[in-house]
């Protein structure tokens, strides 16, 4: 089983690896070539809010995951069909009705941030080009999660690196051969992502005689499913979008640190961004076969899944965050032009956020991977709960009690809660997931023993 994760995980990796990079190809590219001197900022600016409106809608999708996996440890063919059906239409109707949020509320939300008067102009008018390609990241989400589910985490991986190609490529055509700014960026990537979602809906109908297919005839609304969902997806959703919240009310301190802070603060964020990748990879693998065991009532292996995921989690996470160490001034050098005059200031900035950060995110990975396997066994409401308390609550905490006191009024200062708050999370997480595994044990040995019975 080790190694059959292992290689589930590998490929989730990878393509969220390839995901930082084409978003961190439009960082480098428009604080590089724009000749904006505002727009590195502008962008950064937006990146908490983009992933707080994103992440509620890839949260749903977990309940996707949750509900196909298992189904199709339990063989219900038909169930993971209709499964599949319903959540490809709530992909779409979620994906389209946050959009309008998404303008409705962008402006007042920005100024809400604090974001910088020179920088405002900016981060508007990106942010509401991404909100256009919403509803192409939802339908792709929701059906990666339904590949996934079934044990495919190899064409999401070919889908991504693909669409990712075609943004690298038209960021380098709009930016420096139109001389576009922030709107170059993000016209590229609402390309590229409604590119992914055509893809992955193209995959699901040439397997349309799988139980996973997907078949224009077969397209119908199950009520009860999308309960089912929405009962794992909505707590999921919440618990993600409260690392976004959090993290939206983080970027008003650092727009309070001065412009300096805000650019290292967005490069650090786009550097640590490949070792989140890497954790959410064995989050998504323990969840997979967490939920494929559960559902097939085999408490015994969920221990095993448990136990190599922690294992593979700790090792990957320590690897690629001192690799990203390793080659800071190379990764920093990226995003900065030697025309900048406090490159200097900004590279310290940033050097002092990625080693607190990264040398503790291994942290981040085990508490992804005890959330994950919660999830697999059926846990939605107290995963949220404890994420609410020691993610939202305690950096609220920090942010308005801690950070304001002179030796924590530093960009490092303000990061630290990243830290405590991770280590609390993970230790909640424990004791729930011993006490659903006994539970599961125990059930199986009554059904044991009336099977003996009988």
């Amino acid at each position: 089983m080790f190694f059959k994760m292992l290689l589930f995980a590998l490929p989730i990796m990878a393509t969220g690896i390839l995901q930082t990079l084409y978003s961190m190809a439009d960082n480098i590219i428009v604080g590089q070539f724009s000749g904006d001197p505002n727009a590195l900022g502008a962008v950064g600016s937006t990146s908490s809010l983009t992933n707080l409106t994103i992440n509620l809608l890839i949260g749903i999708s977990v309940g996707t995951s949750v509900v196909v996996s298992q189904a199709f440890g339990a063989k219900n063919e038909n169930m993971v069909s209709r499964v599949v059906h319903t959540a490809l239409i709530t992909g779409l109707i979620g994906g389209v009705a946050f959009m309008g949020i998404g303008f409705l509320v962008s402006k007042p939300a920005l100024v809400l941030m604090g974001t910088r008067e020179e920088l405002l102009d900016g981060a508007l008018l990106y942010f509401r080009i991404i909100c256009i390609g919403i509803p192409a990241t939802a339908i792709y989400n929701f059906g990666a999660a339904i590949l996934r589910s079934v044990g495919d985490s190899k064409t999401p991986l070919i889908i991504l690196s693909s669409s990712g190609l075609i943004n690298v490529g038209l960021n380098f055509l709009f930016v420096i051969f139109c001389n576009m700014s922030v709107e170059g960026v993000a016209i590229a990537t609402i390309v590229s992502q409604y590119l992914s979602a055509i893809a992955v809906i193209a995959v699901l109908f040439t397997r349309r005689d799988e139980c996973y297919g997907f078949s224009p005839s077969k397209l119908s609304f199950d009520t009860s499913l999308f309960i089912r969902i929405i009962r794992f997806g909505i707590p999921s959703g919440i618990q993600s979008s409260i690392f976004s919240f959090s993290n939206v009310l983080l970027t008003s301190g650092i727009n309070s640190l001065g412009s300096s802070a805000i650019k290292a603060y967005t490069i650090s964020s786009n550097i640590d961004a490949i070792t989140y990748t890497a954790c959410n990879a064995f989050h998504q693998a323990s969840l997979t076969f967490t939920g494929q065991n559960f559902g097939a009532g085999k408490p015994d292996r969920i221990k095993k899944v448990a136990f190599f995921s922690l294992l593979q989690v700790l090792v990957m996470s320590i690897l690629i965050a001192q690799i990203e160490l390793l080659f800071s001034d190379q990764l920093i050098n990226l995003y900065i032009s030697n025309s900048d005059a406090a490159k200097a200031e900004i590279t310290q900035i940033t050097k002092d956020l990625m080693l607190l950060l990264l040398s503790t995110y291994f942290i981040c990975g085990l508490m992804d991977v005890l959330s994950g396997i919660m999830k697999g066994m059926g846990y939605a409401i107290i995963p949220m709960l404890i994420s609410v308390t020691f993610i939202c609550g305690f950096r609220i905490m920090w942010r308005f009690l801690v950070f304001p006191l002179p030796q924590f009024n530093t960009p490092t200062g303000l990061m630290l809660c990243y830290v405590f708050s991770w280590s609390l999370t993970a230790i909640a997480f424990i004791p729930f997931i011993i006490a659903k595994i006994v539970k599961l044990k125990r059930k199986k040995k009554q059904e044991s023993r009336d099977y003996a019975t009988v």
